[in-house]
């Protein structure tokens, strides 16, 4: 009988804690849209308020006694559930079908903003990697070590990218449509590239590794052969004898048991929950979809906006700037640097040999450079894996706010301001096209939280 006490207090404390997290996640939200901002902006910093990094410098310990360790588990599943509906919705949004229409260019630039990145935080790993040869007493190679470097240099964040074509009036011109697919390719695979990199992780031994690696290929295959198209005839049939009222709920089931079996499956594997999310979102036919329930990936996407909030106070609270010593600054300082210059070597270099002119080059490295959730996701499942420590999680969780953030105030200094725009009706349908045009695409994703 003793338990129950103490599991009813568990469950009061995880109500309260949530609370909090989500009313001052909300405050901070709304501070950085009147910075013009995206809302992950606010996100991060709510909850490295919540962390030692800010309420910790106040006596009494108040993170430790506001998010107890008995209780941190839980959040650690609410933050879970969260990021799972927002990677499914992550692969729901890609539309490769623009991609492949758009041909030699943009995969040039897309290489480009990806690889020198990629090999840029490869680099700095080999210089950082002497100081992080274990974590917790466990020995971290340079490979798993310099892999999730270069995979968080590398990508650059969809939505929030598409939020700011969309409010600078940018997503029908030249170089906003080529940022936009560029960064729809180099978020898949920047994510097929962490599935490797964790399987590498993961795997005991070669066998072990190709085994995970003929898993998730077999898990890929069932999903684009079998539940692809058993998808699109369940939504045709659906559409021809169903009542259409019914027919919203119905496959909003599917999305959400389908998406948590496929998590399931992928941590089963030995990779990340998200994986499986992500790659389910992908393989469902959204235009078939999208038809008869066009608010489907809205719908889960406000969801999980609710619960994400929780899964940047656990990143927070493994985040002490108070902590970090000359040695900590000098990390942070080289991986934004490299973050940096990467991107605008990369993607601008390659965007000036395209000819799109200085402006247009500067403009388009700007605009990949942007980062927001994923990079921090990238750091959190190798803070999970003990391949980086806090240090080096504290380093990439600064470089993906920085380099967010810097994104406004460069477009402005380029002479791209923000003009007034009409607002768009709550009542439109993001996924009312069938065969979105990067325009569209930017505008559907733009009314939705930037992450």
């Amino acid at each position: 009988m003793a338990s129950a006490p103490h599991a009813d207090h568990v469950v009061a404390v995880v109500f309260a804690d949530a609370a909090l997290i989500i009313a001052l996640s909300a405050l901070f939200a709304q501070v950085a849209r009147r910075c013009r901002q995206p809302v992950v902006i606010g996100e991060i910093l709510a909850g490295l308020a919540l962390g030692p990094s800010l309420l910790g410098l106040l006596p009494g310990d108040l993170p430790r006694t506001l998010f107890p360790p008995d209780i941190r588990p839980y959040l650690n599943i609410l933050s879970q559930l969260g990021l799972v509906l927002f990677m499914f919705v992550v692969g729901y949004d890609h539309d490769l079908g623009d991609v492949r229409r758009r041909g030699g260019l943009t995969a040039a630039l897309t290489a480009a903003s990806i690889l020198v990145p990629f090999g840029s935080g490869i680099g700095a790993a080999a210089i950082l990697h002497p100081w992080h040869r274990s974590v917790e007493g466990k020995a971290v190679g340079l490979l798993p070590f310099a892999l999730f470097l270069g995979t968080a240099m590398s990508i650059t964040a969809l939505p929030v990218l598409a939020r700011i074509l969309t409010e600078r009036r940018m997503a029908g011109d030249v170089v906003g449509r080529m940022a936009l697919t560029c960064a729809v390719i180099g978020d898949a695979v920047g994510w097929c590239t962490l599935a490797v990199v964790v399987a590498v992780v993961n795997a005991s031994g070669p066998w072990g590794f190709l085994r995970m690696v003929g898993e998730l290929a077999g898990l890929v295959a069932v999903l684009a052969v079998v539940v692809a198209p058993l998808a699109r005839v369940l939504a045709q049939r659906a559409a021809a004898r169903a009542d259409p009222r019914s027919v919203g709920p119905a496959l909003l089931t599917f999305a959400v048991v389908g998406l948590l079996i496929c998590s399931w499956a992928t941590a089963e594997i030995g990779l990340h929950p998200v994986f499986g999310a992500f790659a389910f979102g992908a393989a469902l036919p959204r235009s078939s979809l999208g038809r008869l329930a066009p608010d489907l990936g809205v719908n889960i996407e406000r969801f999980g906006a609710i619960l994400l909030p929780v899964f940047f106070v656990a990143a927070g609270l493994s985040v002490d700037l108070g902590a970090v010593d000359g040695r900590g600054l000098l990390e942070i300082l080289l991986i934004v640097a490299v973050a940096f210059a990467a991107k605008i070597i990369g993607a601008g270099g390659a965007a000036a040999l395209a000819g799109l002119g200085r402006r247009g080059a500067t403009t388009f490295a700007v605009l990949m450079n942007t980062r927001g959730l994923t990079e921090i996701v990238v750091a959190q499942i190798g803070l999970d894996m003990g391949v980086l420590d806090r240090t080096t999680f504290t380093a990439l969780v600064v470089m993906a706010l920085l380099t967010t953030a810097a994104t406004s105030p460069l477009l402005d200094r380029l002479g791209i301001p923000v003009p007034p725009v009409t607002p768009i009706p709550a009542s439109r349908s993001p996924l009312d096209a069938t065969a979105p045009t990067p325009t569209s695409e930017a505008s559907r994703l733009s009314q939705k939280p930037a992450r």
